[in-house]
């Protein structure tokens, strides 16, 4: 008896323990850096079969060392050229670079160690000896018999190369070669160190590195040229691994040398490798779940993981950046690259203001100072998405910029040809931008995206409108509010569809196929399905444009089950259900739509449907539906996953979605606790309660960030 008591103690013990252990569990472990490397093939998820020799623009995610916003990605690359450098089919490494996004630009500053002589520098590599997780990636390269640990600090990278055989050791450094084209670069020794700069794309970037192994000597082959190359031959001294310690600076080889010694200076591998884990484990920890399954779990916190890296610092630890003139300033706020506006504006941008609201402050303070100098707030791609994402950020409580400056920078955006927003003049003259007709649109025919624009700058005046009312402009508020229902001035009630309009009439575009993808023309990157549910601002003006909530709702059911023609093929363009396309970003509010027709459980099951089968996907588990975009496609799953989403970035609230998980526990900038509870077993939302209160419609306000307390989530 005493035996049976004993054994149920342990028992008892053994499953406390186990319960803790998994309660204190490392939250990076749940993070795979390698999700979205593999490329996205299937034709049924795609929507039509890949030409011969295309690659899908899907997940072009990198699995290297970084930091959160840092200025160092140290990654590897397998194909210069592609969109993050590394591709998980490959079986060849060039190299390992210092900047990455995703977007088929950086990835400069490649080094790479290698032995014997060369006619080419590669290595053949196994997924089966490499491994990543946040700042920390490891692989072997079989042809050099080296096995490489990277890790990172915000401008620094930390290589680590543990040769099998230490003689003929070097190191490459290949500067010839990056992702954008290099028009110059330059290395030299300076001691037992190495300093240099590379130019490409976004200018000079300056590097300096100390290796722990004597230089024998500096090999430069043909310096300065795109064909050319650095060899570091290595002394045959020692059995210890070679390590490269290298910091980047956008100033010069001194402010590097600076953030070398400030940010590693003496310390090892192993101690930067844990800072970094530990800043990445603080970070995620600010969101804990629970329940939810394994893959669930990995999904959240690899998403909430790469919404994170980007924008990109570009500021020393001594404050000096170079600005947008070229010149060497010190402003004493960190200096950081432009969003990626377009694609981010919509959740991510968000989600940054409320895990890291100082980066936020900084961002909106470099977006002024790069405006003080141009005369425009400056955008990505398309829009003129600064307006919500500035105007959502003061809304939220970020406010210590200078707010008047920048509010004159966004008007002087949505007013003024020649700067932001292309064609506003006409825009403010017609309330439209059009296009000119063609006989037969292709998907690259050329345009002006007008119903794209007309929509966004829609969107954009609605958003700048919001910061004129905070800061008492009656005046700029009014005209603004007005300009925000120019969307339904290419809405065409005959075919209930946004149209384009056309240039020398002004009547819809006569040749006219919604179903057509168009890079810009009438659309940008979408057709007129993607683009027609499109006016977060004013959904209950949209819904009455089509003829009331039964009409909407039709239309919308139509979007999702209108098959997809496989010989519409458009790069970027793809994962479609019906005609929604997940894999690019102008429809991404649609599947929420059926709120505004007080059907929230129609949404869920198309949320349900994305979050399930289009995430993580294919054999290994690492396909995406689409590009992350600098974070937008995480940060769709993030939110969505976790029962609140962003539907107009501008406004602080956010729209009530059923949870994947039974607790969200998220503490907030504040130092408050945000609890979101999913109380029933079913998807279907029923009601939704604000500490013990039920709510009327759908929406929660910001102010559960800044106070804290608990959402509840009612199903059935």
């Amino acid at each position: 008896m005493k035996t049976k008591n004993f054994l149920a103690l342990l028992l008892l013990v053994a499953a406390g323990n186990f319960a803790k252990a998994q309660q204190t569990k490392s939250l990076t472990k749940y993070v795979n850096p390698f999700i979205g490397t593999a490329p996205l093939n299937d034709p049924k998820v795609l929507g039509y079969q890949l030409p011969k020799g295309w690659r899908s623009w899907a997940g072009l995610v990198y699995p290297g060392s970084s930091l959160p916003n840092a200025m160092v990605q140290l990654s590897p690359i397998t194909a210069y050229g592609s969109g993050a450098g590394y591709q998980y089919e490959d079986s060849v490494i060039y190299g390992f670079t210092h900047t990455n996004k995703g977007h088929w630009n950086l990835c400069n500053i490649p080094l790479m160690p290698v032995s014997g002589s060369h006619e080419k520098f590669s290595s053949r590599f196994s997924h089966k000896r490499e491994s990543a997780e946040p700042g920390f990636y490891s692989v072997y390269l079989q042809d050099y018999k080296v096995n490489v640990s990277l890790t990172s600090t915000l401008r620094c990278g930390y290589h680590r190369y543990a040769f099998d055989d230490n003689t003929g050791r070097q190191i490459l450094f290949d500067l010839g070669k990056a992702n954008n084209r290099v028009s110059a670069w330059h290395i030299e020794q300076v001691g037992n160190a190495l300093q240099g700069y590379q130019e490409a794309g976004e200018g000079r970037i300056f590097f300096y590195a100390t290796v722990n192994t004597p230089i024998e000597r500096l090999e430069n082959k043909e310096d300065g040229s795109k064909d050319g190359h650095a060899l570091v031959h290595l002394a045959d001294k020692g059995n210890s691994p070679v390590e490269v310690k290298i910091a980047l600076s956008y100033v010069s080889t001194t402010n590097a040398k600076q953030n070398l010694e400030q940010e590693i200076g003496a310390k090892s591998f192993d101690i930067i490798r844990k800072e970094a884990s530990q800043k990445w484990e603080a970070t995620l920890s600010k969101i804990k779940i629970t329940g939810g399954t394994a893959k669930q779990k990995q999904l959240f916190y690899s998403s909430l993981y790469r919404s994170l890296l980007w924008p990109a610092l570009r500021s020393d630890v001594n404050g000096e950046y170079t600005d947008v003139k070229n010149q060497v300033v010190k402003t004493g706020f960190n200096y950081y690259t432009v969003p990626s506006l377009w694609d981010t504006y919509r959740n991510k941008d968000v989600l940054l203001s409320l895990i890291s609201p100082k980066i936020t402050l900084d961002v909106i303070k470099s977006l002024k100072d790069m405006g003080d100098k141009t005369g425009f707030i400056p955008t990505f791609f398309h829009g003129d998405h600064a307006a919500s994402s500035i105007t959502g950020s003061y809304l939220r409580g970020i406010k210590d910029f200078d707010v008047p400056g920048t509010y004159k920078l966004l008007l002087r955006n949505a007013n003024v040809e020649g700067g932001t927003r292309p064609f506003i003049k006409e825009y403010i003259e017609k309330g439209y931008i059009s296009d000119n007709e063609v006989e037969k649109g292709e998907v690259e025919t050329k345009g002006k995206a007008g119903v794209s624009k007309t929509l966004e700058y829609a969107y954009d005046d609605y958003s700048l409108a919001q910061l004129a009312k905070a800061l008492g402009d009656t005046a700029n508020y009014r005209i603004l509010m007005a300009r925000s229902k120019n969307y339904k001035n290419v809405f065409d009630k005959s075919v209930n569809f946004m149209r384009g309009r056309s240039a020398e009439t002004g009547q819809f575009i006569k040749n006219f196929d919604p179903e057509h993808p168009y890079y810009e023309y009438m659309f940008r990157e979408a057709n007129a399905w993607q683009v027609s549910f499109y006016a977060p601002h004013d959904m209950n003006g949209l819904v009455a444009l089509y003829g009331g909530k039964k009409k909407f709702e039709a239309k919308l059911d139509s979007l999702f089950t209108v098959p997809w023609n496989p010989n519409y093929i458009a790069r970027n363009v793809e994962t479609m259900i019906g005609q929604y396309c997940q894999g690019n970003q102008p429809d991404h509010e649609a599947p929420f739509a059926y709120y505004f027709v007080d059907k929230p459980w129609k949404s869920q099951e198309k949320i349900d449907y994305i979050l399930n089968h289009l995430y993580g996907i294919g054999k290994e588990g690492l396909e995406l539906s689409g590009m992350d975009d600098a974070g937008e496609m995480s940060a769709w799953y993030v939110f969505s996953s976790l029962g609140l989403y962003t539907f107009s970035a501008t406004d602080p609230q956010y729209l009530v979605t059923v949870p994947l998980f039974d607790q969200v526990n998220w503490k907030t900038s504040t130092g408050k606790l945000l609890t979101i509870k999913h109380v029933g077993k079913g998807r279907k939302l029923s009601a939704i309660k604000v500490n013990g209160k039920t709510i009327a419609g759908y929406f929660v306000p910001h102010s559960l960030f800044t106070n804290g307390g608990v959402v509840e989530v009612i199903t059935r």
